[in-house]
């Protein structure tokens, strides 16, 4: 993902079949892995949607040697998984199965149709029994999984929180999409961030605040949320989710849309912004990043992380 927000260019289109239709929708699609990942021999995955596939592996990615602390039962871990469409594809499947012959529709697909499906199997299999959520709703949905971790986190329910925006690439969404914005090219994936009460030294970046969310005319709800957030500064990145929103018009920083590299995927774009955002504040490229997030249903809500090593080592207190 790194690269390629880097060299800036929109990732290959794919052919998704619609049917009914001899043209077919246009899509960014997750490739196939070279080597079957470890994790999806576990028994509650091998039949999984391929949306839980995703969070699955983004989840292990963002705890890293964490994962076994919390299959021992050493790490209280909270889960809260976001998504807009959920496991549609099986959803697609089930349904056609129904419509087709009810007395051969499987059973074994109507599990993957429910929305908390992906955050349930990531529990059973790093085998942990603390506090797990799902919210369903737009590309804003990640933020308020940020500040319900936080709250986790505050109140002790939890001593670290995984969250993840996931979704998976079907003709359905696709074809809904094209109603809605018939230049937005709908992508699959997921993405994670991992919360922590404790900052390690190598990983200096910090939450520093979740706005409300406010929904009113797009350009309104924006400048509401912008209103929330404290003052900016020049060495500062601003990761909207859409190029040109009136409300961040006299920002003078740099600037970065991974929507428009990485295609729309609700709220895994919401969280590859996010990710994308901290990973260049880990880097120490900027002292702080903001989130916009613009939804669907005109909702919106930002986020502000800070490079806490970057501010104390330009303010003196940090050798």
């Amino acid at each position: 993902m790194r690269d390629a927000l880097e060299q800036g260019l929109p990732l290959p289109i794919q052919s998704l079949p619609r049917p009914g239709w001899e043209k077919p929708l246009r899509v960014r699609s997750v490739p196939p892995p070279s080597i079957r990942p470890a994790f999806m021999a576990h028994a509650r995955l091998r039949r999984a949607s391929p949306m839980t596939h995703y969070a699955v592996s983004a989840a292990l990615e963002a705890l890293g040697g964490d994962a076994a602390l919390v299959a021992s039962g050493a790490l209280r871990l909270g889960i809260v998984a976001c998504t807009m469409t959920g496991g549609l594809s099986y959803s697609r499947r089930f349904y056609e199965e129904v419509l087709q012959d009810p007395s051969v529709a499987s059973p074994l697909v109507f599990p993957e149709t429910v929305f908390n499906a992906p955050a349930s199997h990531l529990s059973a299999y790093l085998g942990t029994t603390t506090v797990n959520y799902t919210i369903v709703g737009d590309a804003g949905a990640f933020l308020h999984g940020l500040a319900l971790a936080a709250q986790w986190l505050d109140d002790g329910v939890a001593r670290a929180c995984i969250v993840l925006g996931a979704e998976e690439a079907d003709w359905t969404a696709a074809d809904a999409l094209r109603l809605f914005d018939r230049h937005a090219f709908p992508a699959a994936g997921a993405g994670a961030l991992y919360l922590k009460l404790e900052c390690p030294s190598r990983t200096p970046v910090e939450l520093a605040a979740v706005t409300d969310s406010f929904s009113a005319t797009r350009a309104q709800a924006a400048r509401l949320m912008r209103a929330q957030l404290p003052p900016t500064a020049p060495n500062e990145l601003l990761c909207a989710n859409e190029s040109g929103n009136p409300a961040w018009r006299d920002w003078t920083g740099a600037r970065l849309t991974p929507k428009t590299v990485l295609g729309e995927g609700f709220a895994a774009s919401a969280a590859w912004q996010c990710a994308a955002a901290c990973d260049a504040l880990q880097r120490c490229q900027y002292q702080a990043a903001t989130v916009s997030l613009t939804g669907k249903n005109q909702q919106s809500i930002g986020a502000r992380f800070i490079n806490a090593n970057f501010l104390k080592k330009n303010t003196g207190l940090l050798s």
